[in-house]
């Protein structure tokens, strides 16, 4: 059974930084494709962030700059590090690998 969870969400005053996890289970993690997503109040769900099984990485334009993803293959774990957050950062972040979602963690930038 395959598990995706997601933790590090909260609210962060703007400029602030949080780190975000996902824990991998039922998976051969160290050869997927891992991603982050997210979903602001009343708009789409968009690709944040990706990291293949080589660790190479892309990132949304708006991120650029701004936001980590890594991995740790011995802990089963993905991470997006984020820093420099606005308010337009805030969603609820999902973490994603072969089609399967986490629940997603709430992120929320404000003052």
């Amino acid at each position: 059974q395959v598990q995706l969870v997601e933790s590090g969400g909260g609210l962060v005053q703007p400029g602030g930084s949080l780190r975000l996890s996902c824990a991998a289970s039922g998976i051969i993690f160290r050869i997927n494709t891992m991603e982050w997503y997210r979903q602001a109040p009343g708009k789409g769900r968009e690709l944040v962030a990706r990291i293949t099984s080589s660790s190479y990485t892309i990132y949304a334009d708006s991120v650029k700059g701004r936001f980590t993803i890594s991995r740790d293959n011995a802990k089963n774990t993905a991470y997006l590090q984020m820093n420099s957050l606005k308010p337009e950062d805030t969603a609820v972040y999902y973490c994603t690998s072969m089609g399967y979602w986490g629940q997603g963690t709430p992120v929320t930038v404000s003052s």
